[in-house]
């Protein structure tokens, strides 16, 4: 049963996007799976039920972002989830005292810009309806509250998106656009590793909640399991 709302989930073919996907898609969201690889979002959209529409997605291009931001305007006029989804984990085993800055700027860019250019596109389509969900898929790595090494970019990349996060909730703030970072904790996907102990449906279930926050649920805010976590 439809409910009306429209999400884009980037990074949707795999993993924790994949399964926000297939959660919201349950819950009657008319849902836009963003894909780097349009064949493989293809092939993703037709394993779910519901109403999932593949679209070609690379959050570093910005010509890509701009199709899609073109593409949502046209089919619905506007977008009331954004789950900023996609990024990259390309620096296990490098250290801060001599990291490879190059995987570091990979890093930043699908991590933080990526989701910044996404954001700024799809802002003013839910400011039209006075209504929007913003998720930042982030990380406990990247709180400054027991920073640690290891991991650099990915670590900078989560702490600056949680930044980002503080920063759009703030100017948001009363416009109905609900803004938050959630860390989904270590999941079994190909990036978090098979061996990881959390399976993916429950990796996901924290992130629906804030794509599905009510008008006077929180923002600003960074939350593990549904529950606020320190910076």
């Amino acid at each position: 049963m439809e409910n009306g709302r429209i999400a884009l989930v980037s990074g949707g073919n795999r993993g924790i996007g994949l399964e926000i996907c297939r959660q919201l898609a349950e819950r009657g969201y008319t849902v836009v799976l963003g894909s780097r690889d349009e064949g493989k979002g293809r092939a993703a959209a037709e394993e779910l039920e519901g109403n999932v529409i593949p679209h070609q997605l690379d959050v570093a291009d910005a010509e890509s972002v701009d199709r899609i931001a073109a593409f949502l305007e046209e089919e619905f006029g506007r977008l009331d989830v954004l789950v900023n989804n996609a990024g990259i984990a390309n620096d296990e085993g490098q250290r801060g005292v001599d990291a490879d800055l190059n995987r570091v700027r990979e890093a930043l860019e699908a991590n933080v810009l990526g989701a910044w250019r996404l954001s700024e596109v799809v802002i003013p389509l839910m400011q039209r309806g006075g209504y929007g969900r913003i998720v930042n898929v982030s990380s406990g790595v990247g709180a400054l509250e027991d920073m640690g090494g290891g991991s650099p970019g990915y670590r900078v990349s989560k702490t600056a998106l949680n930044a980002l996060t503080r920063i759009l909730s703030s100017e948001l703030r009363g416009s109905g656009i609900l803004v938050n970072s959630i860390c989904p904790g270590w999941v079994a996907t190909d990036m978090g590793s098979p061996g990881a102990p959390r399976p993916v449906e429950d990796g996901a279930d924290a992130l629906v909640w804030a794509a599905t926050l009510p008008n006077n649920g929180p923002t600003g805010g960074f939350f593990r399991d549904r529950r606020p976590i320190a910076w």
